[in-house]
């Protein structure tokens, strides 16, 4: 492993006295020892107990990892890794090592209880025990339910190959993250982005304990979500007939994700960012207008002044949320230009019979309104960009404000929690923007709850974080290796203890990370510069 390595050659020190698990994110209370044991492949299992028997989230999680224990070679990625093999190290005897503990033959799963979905109210808290004084010889892992997942990858990171062997050290973990949210934004509007590389990111995030997708499915730019109430909204708006999500493939991703213990967010942004709905849906942009004459194929956001506009959005927002199981939708809300409503004579005519001429804003607020009182028929809850907030929308108790603008960021977190709305954070950690080097460092160093409250129970609005991957210059190419590892960055600092800080500690485990990650099939970009991992070979 590469952190014996670092630590050998600053230090001097030999295999035996080092206890050396680079595990990602860091637990919060991780206790080993020097005493180790073998594990052999061929016989290890991973069991469930009794009562957890049968549960198929338990089921196929044992199934996916009982393939990710004990990777010797590059198969993920290539088979043939242009010809090149890799080295393999001698089988060594090691019952004569002091620390050896014999063999460990199986790790015991215990959930008390078994669930479908995850949620915004699940638990993901897990105990691990391996060979330790109540479990010797013997190894443990319990959690209510969803903890179940995150421990095993935590236990997939422990079993590490020492000269020609796999071994795993005698281990004591109680975990649990941080905050609750932690969020990955995927933009499929501006550029399509295939199914297999959408399920390669949920296994990328599983692997690292994020555990929310935000699907920005659709934008100005296209409209690639196949509704059935309206099937020409994708028929007009795709960029083609082949980029477009059907059912069926929306319905892989949320099944794919949901074993993964990742919620899935579907964000349908109103009523900017709408132009490639008015394709497929005639009269519901605003037509702009140059003087007093309408202009030729000039559009604007959606138009708050027609009921039809309102019938249509209970119809479309009734089939989202039957389509995506979550208990929360995002409504958007964002960057909406009011020039074209400024221009449009109709508009500013309803503006007045309802007695905010002039205030834009208030006609957001007013479209916005009515969104929400949708969102309250359908007993969804939402997620809405902070301008919705800043403008100054009646929001429910419950509803979460969502704050991306780069610049005072902290004074904003301020508002919103004194307002008494919980909070995602994304405006440090927009991983589009990218820079030469170790950039990942940026969003490392990044700490969520670094601004000023009345009153220190306002922290706990603060429900988490979301690394975002805008479309505009990525696509099913690059959007692999821009976000890995740099969502790793993120997904550590909503993890892991607010202490947990050193760069040098996280570039060494966070390296091994990068090598597991690649071993697993995920082509992630390199951590710290020069360096090697077995299957960058084979990519």
């Amino acid at each position: 492993m590469f952190c014996k390595l670092i630590l050998l050659f600053i230090v001097g020190l030999t295999w035996d006295s080092i206890n050396c698990a680079n595990l990602w994110p860091q637990p919060k209370s991780f206790q080993q020892s020097a005493k180790f044991y073998t594990l052999n492949p061929s016989k290890f299992k991973l069991l469930l107990d009794e009562k957890s028997v049968g549960c198929e989230i338990l089921e196929k999680a044992i199934d996916r990892y009982s393939k990710l224990l004990f990777l010797s070679d590059c198969s993920r990625l290539r088979t043939n890794c242009d010809g090149k093999k890799l080295p393999v190290d001698p089988v060594e005897d090691l019952s004569h090592d002091p620390n050896f503990g014999g063999s460990l033959d199986n790790l015991t799963i215990s959930a008390d209880s078994c669930e479908k979905f995850i949620t915004s109210e699940s638990f993901e808290i897990y105990t691990l025990r391996v060979a330790t004084a109540d479990y010797p010889n013997d190894a443990a892992l319990f959690a209510p339910f969803w903890g179940i997942l995150r421990g095993l990858e935590t236990f997939s990171q422990l079993i590490v190959p020492h000269k020609g062997n796999w071994i795993i050290n005698s281990t004591f973990i109680v975990d649990y993250p941080r905050f609750t949210y932690r969020g990955l934004l995927l933009d499929t509007a501006r550029h399509y982005i295939p199914i297999h590389i959408l399920l390669e990111n949920l296994d990328a995030m599983a692997f690292n304990k994020m555990n929310v997708f935000h699907w920005h499915i659709v934008d100005d730019q296209s409209f690639p979500f196949v509704s059935t109430t309206f099937p020409s909204l994708s028929q007009a708006g795709a960029f083609r007939s082949s980029h477009i999500y059907t059912p069926q493939d929306v319905a892989t991703v949320l099944e794919y994700a949901r074993l993964r213990g990742i919620r899935v967010i579907a964000e349908f942004d109103t009523p900017g960012h709408t132009l490639a709905w008015g394709k497929g849906i005639k009269g519901l942009l605003t037509q702009c207008y140059s003087g007093s004459q309408p202009a030729a194929n000039s559009y604007g956001p959606i138009d708050p002044s027609k009921n039809e506009t309102y019938t249509f959005l209970a119809s479309l927002f009734s089939e989202i949320s039957q389509v995506f199981p979550d208990d929360f939708i995002h409504l958007g809300g964002d960057e909406v230009d009011f020039s074209c409503w400024k221009s449009n004579p109709e508009i500013n005519s309803f503006m007045k019979s309802l007695g905010i001429e002039g205030n834009y804003a208030d006609l957001e607020s007013y479209y916005l309104q009515k969104v929400i009182t949708i969102m309250d028929k359908l007993k969804k809850n939402y997620i809405v960009w902070q301008e919705v907030f800043d403008n100054g929308v009646k929001l429910r108790s419950d509803a979460v404000v969502h704050v991306w603008k780069s610049g005072d960021y902290q004074s904003e977190l301020s508002s919103v929690v004194s307002g008494g709305y919980r909070t995602i954070l994304s405006s440090p950690w927009y991983l589009n923007y990218i820079s030469y080097g170790s950039d990942w460092q940026t969003y490392y160093k990044v700490e969520p709850l670094a601004f000023n409250v009345s009153s220190t129970s306002d922290y706990d609005l603060v429900i988490g974080g979301e690394a975002c991957v805008w479309g505009e210059w990525v696509d099913g190419n690059n959007l692999i290796s821009r976000t890995w590892v740099r969502a790793s960055a993120v997904a550590e600092r909503l993890w892991s203890a607010k202490d947990v800080t050193s760069i040098s500690s996280a570039t060494l485990r966070l390296d091994d990370q990068r090598c597991r990650m690649l071993k697993r099939g995920i082509r992630v970009e390199p951590v710290q510069g020069p360096g090697f991992c077995d299957c960058d070979i084979c990519v």
